[in-house]
This record gives structure tokens, sequence and C-alpha cells, in this order.
């Protein structure tokens, strides 16, 4: 494995630090979360077709770049740091890869490079209301209780004359409000037969969708609750070839990339957390002399900067090997979370109010934890895959040479 970042991830990280430095200060998020789409829709065009961020993770004969995880993670990143308002996250991690994972040659190409193009945005709508467990980072998803029960839970899905119909809800979709394409987990088959399987819900042509903008902790990480009354729906796959434990394996698949794509989001927010801190410590004196000249201060820095870079090269280890997506995601919130809550601390009574950009990062950093977490059940799940703890598994010898 060679560590170091190449001249395009480089470039990347360059021109998209500064579009966001110029069109993503504090102020710009504020006002681009209040409104209908919850992100600004002039600078997410610009970010699809002048830097094609939507498609970097996609095959070049669908519209993309041709680019890995790795190029995504250092995009994502970035948009961290400016905790940038978009549809970036639900769109090309979760519903593309899903899309090129699943779909049939016909439904890649009339989508992906819509997506790629910055066209059409996409989400995943799972009705069991757990990301986390959907994508198999704190749990097994072989027993479906990710898409929200069985019979008469969930969304349920049954054949017509005319395609599918969905009936049902999900609770909390990331950008569900103004995705132009839901990707719906719904059972299907009846019971006790019943299987779990992927639907193309296209929002523009849906009959019987209603989507409600929920209030959500973090408005940089818009949710909202998808109900589904008799909609007109297209499975993703086909039919003949979908196999019988349903999307469980794909998702699965997908959820390790993301995981390290998020690991890398709040790698950035917590280091542009830190940065501002330092910032202000160095300005703001007490007792004649700037507070970040006292040896505690510089302690409690110093431990950040650890943590963070400590998180930073675990998400960017995953994204290389998507198999420790879990672990590195859970060392990234954990560092998030305790660099926004320092950032409060040390920029004093002023981190305490509204108007300033530190609650900002600490609702991230809790928001990210409740939809994608929590730690513990993040490295519970990662240690029992490991084998870690399970009686008979034979752990692998380690050998430490002196």
């Amino acid at each position: 494995m060679d560590a170091a970042f190449t001249a395009e991830q480089d470039e990347i990280r360059r021109t998209l630090r500064e579009l966001l430095a110029e069109r993503c200060g504090p102020d710009e998020v504020r006002s681009a979360v209040r409104t209908a789409h919850g992100y600004d829709e002039t600078l997410w065009r610009q970010l699809a077709q002048d830097l094609g961020l939507p498609g970097l993770a996609l095959a070049e004969e669908y519209g993309g770049a041709g680019c890995g995880p790795a190029e995504l993670a250092v995009a994502c990143e970035e948009a961290g740091r400016a905790l940038l308002p978009s549809p970036l996250l639900a769109t090309a991690a979760l519903a593309a890869p899903l899309i090129a994972a699943v779909g049939t040659d016909a439904q890649r190409t009339a989508l992906l490079p819509r997506i790629a193009a910055g066209e059409l945005t996409a989400t995943l709508a799972l009705p069991g209301g757990s990301p986390a467990t959907a994508l198999g980072l704190i749990g097994d998803t072989s027993g479906g209780a990710w898409a929200g029960g069985g019979r008469s839970g969930g969304v349920q899905a049954r054949p017509g004359p005319d395609g599918w119909r969905l009936y049902g809800e999900a609770a909390q979709v990331l950008d569900g409000h103004s995705a132009g394409l839901l990707l719906v987990a719904a059972h299907a088959g009846g019971f006790p037969r019943s299987r779990t399987l992927l639907f193309l819900v296209r929002s523009d042509t849906a009959t019987g969708l209603a989507r409600t903008r929920q209030t959500s902790l973090d408005e940089t990480r818009p949710v909202a609750r998808v109900e589904l009354r008799d909609t007109t729906a297209e499975l993703l796959g086909a039919d003949d070839t979908v196999d019988v434990s349903g999307p469980a394996g794909a998702l699965a698949a997908v959820g390790r990339t993301t995981a390290a794509v998020l690991a890398a989001e709040a790698v950035g927010a917590a280091a542009s957390a830190l940065d501002r801190t330092i910032e202000h410590v160095k300005a703001r004196e007490q007792f004649g002399r700037a507070i970040g000249s006292f040896q505690a201060v510089k302690h409690r820095l110093a431990d950040l900067y650890v943590r963070v870079q400590a998180a930073r090269s675990a998400a960017y280890y995953a994204a290389w090997d998507p198999a420790a997506g879990g672990l590195a995601l859970a060392q990234a919130l954990e560092a998030l979370r305790a660099t926004t809550a320092e950032a409060v601390q040390l920029h004093g009574g002023i981190g305490f109010t509204w108007e300033h950009e530190a609650h900002l990062y600490v609702k991230r950093a809790a928001a990210d934890e409740l939809l994608f977490g929590p730690v513990h059940r993040l490295r519970d799940h990662a240690a029992e895959q490991a084998g870690l703890f399970t009686p008979g598994v034979r752990k692998p010898r380690v050998e430490v040479a002196v």
C-alpha cells in the first residue's frame, strides 16, 4: 500500500477547498439549509458540472471519472471541513453504488449518467430507520429487521398488471424531501415467503408519494418522512436474477465503502473545528497573554491533534481496504465528538452561543453518531465479525520483532 496521495487526489483537495472556502462559509451554510432543498442548488450544479463530484467513483462508461473510494473520500473530507449541505453522500455513496451493483444494464444506462452529471439526485429509503443496521455496520442484515419487520411492518410491495405498487412509510430518509430518485427497501412475496427487495421510485412521476421534511438535530444533514400510498415503482434489477436473500449482500458491500467515506467526512469536520479553535486561542487573551500560550491548553490541543490524525489515517486505510470501514468510522466519530466538545469549551462563553459556528460542528458530531453509530456498536460488530470474542475461533498469531 502506497500511503502517499496522488497528484490527482491533491488537485481534487486543493480545488474543492478553495471553492468551498469562497462559497460555503458558516453564513452560507445557514442560508443554504433554510432553502426548500436544504442546500445551495447553484453550488451543487457547479460541484457536479465543473468538478464532477457525483461521478467521481462511477465508471467512465456511465459518464463518471472512473476513480475509486479514495478520491471520493478526499472530496468528502473537504465537504466535511465546510459542513457542506449537499446530496453528495446520499447520491454518490449510497444510491449510485447500489444502482451500479444491482441494477440492470438498462437501469444503469438510464440513471447513472444523469447522476454523474448532477442532473439527478438519489437516496436510500429504509423503513427500519437505521442506516447503520441496513448497511451492515452494527449488525447482521440477513434477518431483515433493518427493512422494518415482516408481514405488516415496513414497506410492502405488490405486483400488478402495470408494475409494482408500494405501501408503507420510511421515517428517516436522508435528503428524502428533495431527492429525484428514491431507492426503497420493501417486502415482497407475502408471509412466510417474504423477501426484501429494492425498488426505484421517481419522485417526478410516481403516484401516491408524500414527502415531509423533518426537523433534524443537524440542519446540514436533512431527513424526511416518506409515505407510499399505492405508489408506482420499478424493481431494481431483473426479477429472475434477484437473489432470494434480497439486497442484503449489496447493501453490506456498499456499507463498507460508505463507512470509509463517512469517516473521511467526519475527519474533515474535526480538523476544521480544531483549526478554528487554534486560531481562537492564538487571538484570545487572558491575564495579558494569549490563552493558547498556557501549557494546559497546549496539552488539550495536542491530544486533539493526535486523535484527528489517527482517525484520518484509519479513514484512508479503510478507503483502500473497505473491510476496515466500521472501525475507521468509529474512530472518526469519536474524534469528531471529542474535538467539537473541546472546541466549545476552549472558545469560552462565545462557543455556547447559537450565532457561533462551533455549535454547527457539535450538532454534526451528535447527528452522525445517531444516524451511523453509536461508536460502541460499530466496534462491537467489527470485533464479532473478526471472531475476537467467539469461543473456538482461533485468533491470528502476532509476532513482534525486538
